[in-house]
């Protein structure tokens, strides 16, 4: 379920098919053959998983989801559980041409509505890869590349050509197994003296690595 006419518009140019739409203010955009069911403002509020549903709702047909080719730079998602971060981190990839992530069979669903709204339409554009993570891992061409608090300094750490930028779980980290998989391991070193502050969300330590990472890479 897609939510919202700006998001919607972007579906026709995806590989996502649109069976029905459902909306209080029907969406004028050039959607031929597709349903487009009128809606009272009680109605959507009805079926909306929003608090303040806008104007549409689309249902779509679930793609079947393949590995592509690895591009130079993956992401990989190691039981990544919030779905607004799991919806910034596709939003982010989507930013820096990061074609597709990588996850954990028990990293957060990519069509819970929740990423779908927080990842903005990158949903649409990143290809987003459930599978077994260690199997993964042992034979991929890129570098695995972790992060812990006792890495490397992210600003003076050498990025390789060919990575897989690997983030772990909100409350535990990257798993031992996973762990075990590495090849190399960076950190975010803190600047400031605050100790209240015990360490960054998993979606803004992914934004502040892929800065840095195509800052040299590219």
């Amino acid at each position: 379920m897609v939510e919202g006419n700006k998001i919607i518009r972007e579906l026709p140019n995806s590989g996502y098919k649109i069976n029905e739409i459902f909306s209080i203010n029907p969406i004028d955009s050039n959607l031929p053959h597709i349903p487009i069911t009128t809606i009272t403002e009680r109605d959507l509020n009805k079926i909306s998983f929003l608090q303040h549903p806008r104007d549409s709702v689309a249902l779509c047909v679930l793609p079947v989801s393949e590995m592509k080719p690895e591009p130079p730079v993956q992401l990989v998602l190691d039981g990544i559980q919030d779905p607004g971060n799991m919806g910034t981190i596709i939003r982010l990839a989507d930013w820096f041409g990061i074609s597709q992530i990588i996850c954990s069979e028990d990293t957060a669903d990519v069509y819970n509505p929740k990423v779908i709204q927080a990842s903005m339409g990158s949903f649409a554009r990143v290809n987003v890869v459930y599978t077994p993570l260690q199997e993964f891992l042992n034979q991929t061409s890129n570098v695995n590349l972790g992060t812990d608090m006792n890495g490397h300094n992210l600003y003076d750490f050498r990025f390789p050509e060919r990575v897989n930028i690997i983030m772990g779980n909100e409350g535990s980290g990257i798993r031992p197994e996973t762990e075990e998989l590495l090849q190399d391991v960076i950190t975010i070193p803190r600047f400031g003296n605050s100790q209240a502050t015990e360490s960054l969300n998993v979606s803004m330590a992914a934004g502040i690595i892929l800065g840095q990472l195509f800052a040299h890479h590219r």
